[in-house]
């Protein structure tokens, strides 16, 4: 009876866990093609997991009210930093990095997998 009740407490304790998860968190298939795990608390990391540049870490965003996020992105291929922001819209995410103060731009929407 008792192993019963301890299997039952774990498996909603893992249900409620990712439920309380942020919903940015997660694996997303980048527009190249590669995947991208995204994950933390409060502070989110985007590191590469497949693709040329694996392992390697390309962001950190923080919430930044509703849907949105705010932090710094960096291209694997030049290593250069920009300012970052992504729009979580159901399982897209649109991802966002800006020079010269949000003058110039590039966007690529991701999806979560």
């Amino acid at each position: 009876m008792f192993r019963k009740v301890s299997l039952a407490l774990a498996a909603a304790v893992m249900m409620a866990g990712a439920a309380w998860a942020d919903p940015i968190e997660g694996n997303w298939k980048t527009q190249a093609g590669d995947t991208a795990v995204i994950g933390g608390s409060g502070s989110f990391s985007i590191t590469l997991k497949t693709g040329k540049y694996a392992g390697k870490t390309i962001g950190s965003l923080k919430a930044a009210g509703g849907n949105k996020y705010a932090g710094n992105i960096t291209d694997p291929a030049s290593d250069k930093t920009y300012s970052g922001k992504a729009t979580l819209s159901g399982t897209s995410l649109k991802m966002s990095g800006c020079v010269l103060g949000g003058l110039i731009c590039k966007s690529q929407t991701w999806h979560k997998l």
